[in-house]
């Protein structure tokens, strides 16, 4: 009888929501559980297999000097590792603090900082270690979830798309809120995925599953200014779950 390959869940810095939308597959999470061994998940069970592990999704950002010294470890024991929503892709909202003073935040928001641990920055899993796919979002698709990890069980590249938003207006036949209405939206640089949520409900795009595979952010800053958005405006609606990702892509 062969083994079931085994399956590790890992949080770092984050808020446990991509975790979630793996117990979110309620339809599919039985018939996964027949064919991966569940070995390491702490949001759904205290119960835990030793590794290597086959696959690990690791949700979260590196914030902390423990941080960076354990995803070096969760690495080891990982055949496959991916990483899983803004936070570990990207480094998420908390890497706002790498363009502010991070000892006067702390100083502000704690009654004893002396207690505090933190790095200086927010980084994404990638630039410690070596991942081997990376799923955005703020939080993850499920069904996405799902194909990535029927992806690795076959030993396949997954069918995740990496055209922008705008893709999915289209597909829903939604109209577009810019042209229609005015409103900003970061739809045409992000990368597709949400089923394009907030379009559909008259509302702009706020970039939860990062920039596409080659943003063109200067023309749609160019647009954005038409709209009326001043230099401070621009730079604050890129500045959300997956800054440090559009900044980079601003850069060029």
């Amino acid at each position: 009888m062969s083994r079931k390959p085994k399956l590790a869940v890992w949080k770092f810095s984050s808020c446990d929501g991509c975790q979630l939308s793996l117990l979110d597959c309620e339809d599919e999470l039985l018939t996964l559980a027949g064919e991966v061994e569940i070995a390491y998940f702490l949001e759904a069970s205290r119960a835990t297999v030793r590794g290597p592990y086959d696959l690990s999704l690791v949700e979260g950002s590196v914030t902390t000097p423990h941080d960076a010294e354990r995803i070096k470890e969760v690495r080891r024991v990982s055949k496959h590792l991916v990483t899983i929503g803004a936070c570990a892709t990207a480094g998420g909202i908390q890497a706002l603090k790498n363009f502010a003073d991070v000892d006067e935040f702390v100083s502000l928001v704690y009654a004893t900082p002396e207690f505090v641990s933190t790095l200086a920055t927010s980084t994404p899993i990638a630039a410690h270690v070596p991942v081997d796919f990376e799923l955005h979002g703020c939080p993850i698709d499920k069904r996405q979830l799902l194909e990535v990890l029927t992806a690795f069980l076959h030993g396949r590249r997954p069918a995740i798309p990496s055209t922008s938003v705008c893709t999915e207006c289209k597909r829903r036949g939604t109209v577009c809120v810019m042209v229609a209405h005015g409103t900003p939206c970061l739809g045409p640089v992000t990368h597709a995925g949400c089923g394009a949520l907030c379009p559909t409900y008259h509302r702009g795009c706020y970039g939860c599953f990062g920039p596409m595979e080659s943003p063109n952010t200067v023309s749609l800053t160019r647009q954005l200014k038409v709209l009326g958005m001043r230099d401070r405006g621009v730079e604050r609606v890129f500045r959300t779950f997956n800054v440090e990702k559009f900044d980079e892509a601003r850069r060029g």
